[in-house]
């Protein structure tokens, strides 16, 4: 059942054509490739802030800026990852290096919900610039960089086996 819906999936008209085309294949693929430079290009920096670097800045300049950057690179590389996957989903389905990124995007996007709510809780805009940031912030932040990096990694890995 669930093989035969990829399958109608992939055989769409458009996704075919995507498929099989020279020029826009290429955009989604840079287009995924941006919206994931702009998710983990404004994880990274927050969540290193988070642990204790950059103390001299405040962290709030990190999360109003960042937050929105990683957010609209997350709904690109959805969007253009979805058509990807839509090109060959059923291989994409059975690959178990597929399946292990996508828990790990979905725990690295629980993890951004979380850390969000505690952000609000701990209410760090009232921290000294230089202190120290709570323990679930940094055990968040620290959590953040391995899912990120690790779905980071299993995407490129996807392309070689």
């Amino acid at each position: 059942m669930i093989e035969q819906a990829l399958v109608f999936v992939e055989d769409l008209a458009f996704i075919s054509a995507l498929r099989n085309s020279t020029l826009v294949y290429p955009l989604v693929n840079a287009g995924h490739i941006f919206g994931v430079a702009l998710l983990v290009g404004g994880i990274v920096p927050l969540d290193l802030r988070l642990l204790g670097f950059w103390r001299h800045y405040p962290v709030m300049m990190f999360v109003d800026v960042l937050r929105v950057t990683s957010a609209l690179g997350l709904g690109l590389a959805v969007v253009c990852g979805a058509l990807l996957f839509a090109t060959a989903a059923a291989d994409y389905a059975g690959s178990v290096l597929f399946q292990v990124k996508m828990v790990f995007v979905l725990l690295g996007v629980s993890n951004a919900l979380i850390l969000g709510r505690v952000l609000k809780r701990q209410d760090i805009r009232s921290l000294p610039m230089d202190a120290r940031m709570p323990l679930a912030l940094r055990a968040g932040a620290l959590s953040s960089l391995v899912v990120w990096v690790s779905a980071l990694v299993l995407g490129r890995l996807l392309g070689y086996f």
